[in-house]
């Protein structure tokens, strides 16, 4: 069975190779739309690679050995803040190059197309369907246990290339089957037209991803988690005769940061450590995801400026 690090490193070695394949078989078949394929297969596994090695950090200052102990003391704050950096990056280079390919096949289309070698073309085409649909299958069966983002990801770049793909051969076989009939000069167009299509459908497809990284990246709340921090805080609040709280709430990657500041009443009796930490933990518990990627931090304090 995967982990998360082994199948983005299967798909980096699955997407070099059908990178290497649509270079090559679009220089022999004098195809711009297999060229992008080929090139858009490059920087996805470029930025599988960034995904690899952050997922790795992530691990890797997770556990309990010496390396991560060093790790921890350089980098207290984890590496969670990279994760959606990467995503990011990743969606938005991904959605430049499918710009710049539908510009250059605007200008072919308007330059009245090119010819092609369709035999190239279709063996292409079939290869990069069947190796897309197996990684994009593989990719989403390991994703319902994992739950990666990184995965997640690359899941949909998989199933972008198969469309492409699959747009690609369809429209080869129907320039091969036009070429020499009366309706013969489609196969000039066939090239350029199908690039464009495939381009302003997959533009859209990672601005939700991009979007999500981006708003990781500004620490902007997620509405549904504020609010169940502030149901248990209000409980807690009642319960225990405090004042008021302070929730503040974060999700970074996979991580989540909680800063809870509890304001109890100056003339609180005094208690142990320990039933302060027992509070604690009933509040832990009450707002659940414990683990290395919940940061939680529970503060009380009888001034309202140490929460402000």
């Amino acid at each position: 069975m995967f982990d998360e690090q082994s199948f983005l490193r299967a798909s980096i070695a699955a997407t070099g190779v059908v990178a290497a394949f649509g270079i090559i078989f679009g220089l022999l078949s004098g195809s711009f739309s297999i060229a992008f394929d080929g090139v858009y297969s490059l920087a996805d596994a470029g930025m599988t690679v960034l995904a690899l090695w952050v997922s790795s950090l992530i691990a890797t200052s997770a556990a309990g050995d010496p390396l991560s102990g060093r790790m921890r003391d350089r980098f207290t704050m984890g590496f969670w803040h990279l994760e959606p950096i990467v995503l990011l990056l990743n969606g938005t280079l991904l959605m430049v190059v499918a710009i710049y390919a539908l510009i250059n096949a605007v200008i072919s289309i308007l330059k009245g197309g090119h010819e092609l070698q369709f035999g190239f073309a279709i063996v292409y085409a079939a290869f990069t369907v069947l190796a897309c649909v197996i990684m994009a299958i593989t990719g989403a069966r390991v994703n319902r246990k994992l739950q990666s983002d990184f995965i997640a990801l690359d899941v949909k770049a998989w199933i972008m290339s198969g469309g492409i793909a699959s747009a690609l051969l369809l429209a080869f076989l129907v320039g091969y089957a036009a070429h020499g009939t009366p309706y013969g000069w489609i196969s000039a167009y066939v090239d350029p037209v199908v690039l464009a299509l495939v381009c302003i459908v997959i533009i859209p497809l990672p601005i939700g991803t991009v979007w999500q990284a981006l708003s990781d990246i500004l620490l902007i709340t997620p509405r549904d988690l504020k609010a169940h921090v502030d149901c248990v805080a209000c409980d807690v609040v009642q319960r225990h005769g405090f004042v008021s709280h302070r929730a503040y709430v974060a999700k970074v990657g996979r991580a989540t940061q909680i800063e809870l500041y509890f304001i109890v009443p100056a003339n609180l009796p005094p208690r142990s450590i320990e039933a302060w930490d027992r509070v604690r933990d009933e509040i832990g518990a009450a707002i659940g995801d414990e683990g290395h990627n919940r940061w939680l931090t529970i503060v009380f304090t009888a001034d309202v400026e140490w929460a402000e």
